[in-house]
């Protein structure tokens, strides 16, 4: 995943070229190469602000969410990919209305903070160690937050990972390992989801795409046929259950201010408040439309939206939050 690209969670590694920039050649300057090209500029002038006091685009930063409604007063729901970034966001919003959520992801600690977290806030969560890459472990999750919470009405499917090169130098391992993260992933928990949401007498199911699924850059082939793969599956799925009551949806996030965002950037490296302020200043210029990243409250707070009762009429549709991105020709 590049620079410009929303990331579903940041629960796997993130692979990336020595310099793919260098090696291959391509029809014009994508946002990647820009960045990199720029990122000593940008060093320079986040470490003069840091250092100033500066706040570069204050007025860009949005306002805290917080839930207005109850709207999953004792629902159950399973997050997959949650133990940072948008799953990780979402698993709060939906505790702090009334959810009694599940969630998995690969990194234990991360995800007992995050279960901390929620709990300490008064909300009911449990974090259960799980890979999506495996489906034993999907389905052992799925049925323990079944057991566990005696029924199952949303599911949010988040997992996802991005490595990022020129499509000759993936190896087959790259490509199926992101591939299978990303969309086998979440047909493996659709897959033992939608039994216990049958049961319940319908519910809804929220898959994380992404905005390279309608628009993409170079170096992304793998991260863009797992995402534009997703959209199809949504709308299969979504005609395949109708007629049990279960809604599916595609939410479509732009570029999200999360640590895989971070991790694929050129200029990650660098300290938080330099990284920050240089970041800004990227995106002011390279980001169409708001001209900045999203956060990843702002993104959940979407995925929330489209789980929520109050559009029962909306399914198979495939949800754009991009700040204005896929508008840009």
């Amino acid at each position: 995943m590049s620079i410009n690209d929303n990331p579903a969670n940041d629960d796997a590694k993130t692979g990336k070229p020595d310099d793919p920039a260098a090696r291959s050649p391509q029809r014009g300057p994508s946002r990647r190469r820009v960045l990199g090209a720029v990122a000593g500029g940008l060093v320079a002038g986040a470490a003069a602000g840091v250092a100033s006091g500066v706040a570069l685009a204050s007025d860009a930063n949005p306002p805290h969410l917080r839930p207005s409604a109850r709207r999953f007063e004792n629902k159950v729901v399973v997050i997959t990919g949650a133990t940072s970034g948008i799953g990780a966001a979402a698993a709060r919003l939906f505790a702090a209305e009334g959810a009694r959520v599940a969630f998995c992801g690969r990194r234990v600690d991360r995800g007992r903070a995050v279960e901390r977290e929620i709990r300490s806030a008064g909300g009911e969560a449990t974090y259960i160690h799980a890979d999506v890459l495996i489906e034993s472990d999907v389905r052992d999750f799925v049925d323990a937050a079944v057991q566990r919470y005696g029924g199952l009405d949303v599911a949010f499917n988040n997992a996802g990972i991005t490595i990022q090169k020129p499509l000759h130098e993936y190896s087959a391992d790259e490509f199926d390992r992101v591939v299978n993260t990303n969309l086998r992933g979440s047909f493996l928990a659709m897959k033992y989801e939608v039994p216990h949401l049958i049961r319940r007498g319908g519910g809804t199911i929220v898959v994380t795409a992404s905005s390279n699924a309608l628009a993409t850059d170079s170096g992304r082939a793998a991260y863009t046929a797992s995402k534009r793969g997703l959209v199809g599956l949504v709308q299969s799925a979504a005609l395949d259950y109708a007629g049990q009551g279960i809604r599916v949806n595609a939410l479509v996030p732009g570029t999200t201010d999360t640590d895989l965002v971070r991790n694929a950037s050129p200029i990650g490296h660098l300290p938080d408040d330099a990284y920050r302020v240089a970041m800004k200043q990227w995106a002011a210029s390279n980001v169409p439309g708001l001209g900045r990243l999203a956060t990843a409250e702002e993104i959940a707070a979407f995925a929330l939206t489209l789980a929520s009762p109050e559009f029962p009429y909306l399914t198979g549709a495939q949800l754009v939050i991009d700040g204005g991105k896929t508008a840009h020709a």
